[in-house]
């Protein structure tokens, strides 16, 4: 019987050492060629969709007053409730919820799908987001179960989709608490260079208990019940003492009331129960956790049993990209150390914010292309391999600058287009946030006065895109799925009861449009980049900004890809772009592939550079070759191509 089928027909094992028999040389869905290829979707489960859109309305974006129902004592709206509803409850979305928006996923175009934790947490915290695992071996009951993982991953594989699962081996949810009388207290005591007494497991409503008795206790599996598995130091800085120090303050910090393994202790039990994963689950890759405070080798040792174990099961280049808070620097050492253990990192530091700021033409483009120069100390050296970073526009955390989605201060609704372009066209690997392609933002701007923490909380980033009614009730009432009609859901623009999931929308076209472009054209996946200079109005060419034209090619071998991006918000703009003078002589032509205001009303669109045309190839009297690019409306992208049709060659005889 294969493992999968064992797995299933039994409960969820209590020993990862004593009850897990993993499987070796089985038929397993095999890696792609290059992670490259790939665009990836990161969404968190409980906030994306709970598979009953169909008994929703599609919310009407002109119309959100009349999404925002009354109160059901019969009061009106209260922004407060809703803003309580998005920090601190389950809003419902599950597994089986995901499965049904993979046909939507795919008609984005995106390829693999990164799934925020869904490891089971603690049944008497509101704890959505994943990240407070109570049990390793289990499946949270408000995602679904084991099996609705596994059908998941089968019905993504079968639309030519991948899974990649978030994971965390730094940390334990907050299953124990340490003694009385403790400094500073017993959930978040002073961080100590030494170690703390064990205090007590917690039980099913966050009880202290004198011993584990059952899976609503402490921590699962067994291997994880003792107190040595625990560096028990209290809860310090996360950004205190040197990276490279296996000792540092924020390698043995709880992270906040989440409490740190001792890596000595538990390291390869946790390998273990992550390999269970992916026998059970065939997904493609992991997504770690504060990889950062892990040290160096014990987060290589890690993951090079990780790859070794997916190896073997035919998944040769299972991905690992690392979560490395702290900025470029931490992000090169960690990918420069691990090696080939760990595939790329996330590009959560200073670029993130960076590539925002260009996008919305607020900062010039060279503060986003030199990042790619291997000799930059600043943006760092891992950049300029593409397949080393996983580009990030918006995300969950937004660990740097405000927590504010792209969206929610954009000139336009598709604005956020000319983000994904820079993301999709530059070297790296592109990471689409669910919403991006709806322009999640939050209510409209003269709502916002009455959010408590905007621009400061974590809770404006995860609006639930199905439009629950009402959230989970709190705690363990929420695990029967019993809603709390005291709030409103966390839905789309501060509305509930009405959904977002809008194949039409002006960003979902573009970005659809754009995806399909990266993948027809190896060039935009693979090839050398190169920032264009251009020229206003006669002027001499250069690199001008911010808020003009941002240009710059993809070449491979021959071919030669001329992304351009109007980086101004509410104007439009032209200018004269350089391109490669020996791939594209005087009097060659550039043929239009993508043109996102086309796409973003295809059958109505009359300006100018429509999919098709083509511009001629002209020379200064320098001999700088280049084309005119006119009247590119506010944040629109065009590509054009040296070689927009497949060549059949020469057949010798």
């Amino acid at each position: 019987m294969p493992f999968v089928d064992q797995a299933l027909n039994r409960p969820r094992p209590d020993s990862i050492r004593r009850n897990v028999k993993l499987p070796r040389r089985q038929a397993y869905f095999p890696s792609p060629t290059d992670w490259r290829d790939q665009v990836l979707y990161f969404l968190l489960v409980d906030r994306f969709s709970d598979g009953a859109e169909a008994t929703r309305p599609l919310l009407d974006r002109h119309q959100l007053a009349a999404a925002r129902p009354a109160q059901s004592n019969g009061q009106p709206w209260r922004w407060d409730l809703w803003a309580a509803s998005g920090a601190d409850r389950w809003q419902g979305g599950t597994l089986s919820g995901v499965r049904s928006q993979l046909t939507y996923l795919k008609r984005l175009g995106v390829t693999a799908l990164w799934l925020s934790p869904v490891f089971k947490q603690r049944g008497h915290l509101d704890s959505y987001h994943g990240y407070g695992v109570q049990d390793f071996l289990d499946i949270d009951p408000r995602f679904g179960n084991r099996a609705d993982l596994v059908a998941l991953v089968a019905e993504a594989h079968q639309a030519g989709l991948r899974v990649i699962l978030d994971i965390i081996f730094n940390h334990s949810g907050s299953n124990w608490v340490y003694p009385e009388g403790t400094p500073g207290g017993t959930s978040t005591p002073h961080y100590t260079q030494g170690r703390y007494a064990f205090g007590a497991w917690l039980g099913d409503q966050g009880q202290t208990v004198g011993a584990i008795a059952g899976p609503e206790d402490g921590a699962w599996p067994s291997e994880l019940q003792a107190p040595e598995c625990y560096t028990r130091a209290g809860s310090g800085s996360l950004g205190a003492g040197d990276i490279n120090d296996p000792f540092a303050e924020h390698k043995r910090s709880d992270f906040i009331t989440l409490r740190d393994f001792d890596q000595n202790t538990v390291l390869g039990d946790l390998a273990q129960c992550y390999k269970y994963w992916i026998a059970l689950s065939d997904c493609d890759g992991f997504r770690i956790d504060t990889l950062k405070h892990v040290s160096l080798e014990d987060a290589r040792n890690f993951c090079g049993a990780i790859k070794e174990f997916a190896s073997n099961l035919g998944k040769d280049d299972f991905f690992l990209v690392g979560e490395v808070a702290g900025g470029d620097y931490s992000q090169d050492r960690y990918l420069d150390v691990l090696d080939r253990n760990l595939n790329a990192a996330l590009d959560i530091g200073e670029m993130r914010p960076t590539l925002n700021g260009v996008a919305k033409g607020l900062v010039h483009p060279h503060a986003y292309f030199d990042g790619f120069n291997p000799a930059s100390a600043g943006m760092g050296s891992h950049r300029n391999l593409g397949n080393r970073h996983v580009s990030i526009l918006d995300d969950h955390d937004h660990v740097f600058g405000q927590k504010l989605r792209f969206s929610s201060e954009a000139a336009s609704p598709q604005q956020i287009a000319a983000g994904v372009a820079m993301q999709a066209f530059t070297l790296g690997i592109p990471c689409i946030y669910y919403g991006t392609e709806q322009s999640l933002a939050g209510p409209e701007p003269a709502e916002r006065f009455w959010l408590p923490e905007w621009k400061g909380s974590d809770r404006y980033l995860r609006e639930a895109m199905f439009g629950p009614a009402h959230p989970l009730r709190s705690g363990r009432a929420g695990l029967e799925s019993a809603l709390d009609p005291d709030l409103p859901g966390f839905g789309p623009f501060g509305t509930a009861g009405q959904h977002c999931f809008d194949e039409q929308g002006p960003a979902f076209t573009r970005i659809a449009a754009i995806n399909a472009v990266r993948a027809q054209y190896p060039c935009l996946r693979h090839g050398r980049q190169y920032l264009r200079p251009i020229s206003l109005f006669g002027r001499a060419f250069d690199v001008y900004g911010p808020g003009e034209l941002i240009a710059w090619s993809r070449i491979l071998d021959d071919e030669e890809l001329l992304c351009v991006v109007n980086g101004h918000g509410t104007d439009a703009r032209g200018a004269d772009v350089l391109v490669d003078a020996s791939l594209s002589p005087s009097g060659s032509l550039l043929q239009v592939v993508l043109n996102t205001a086309q796409a973003g009303c295809p059958l109505a669109y009359s300006g100018a550079h429509p999919v098709g045309s083509s511009l001629v190839v002209k020379r200064t009297g320098g001999g700088i070759a280049f084309v005119e690019i006119r009247d590119l409306q506010p944040s629109e992208v065009l590509v054009l191509a040296n070689h927009p049709q497949p060549d059949p060659g020469d057949v010798l005889p």
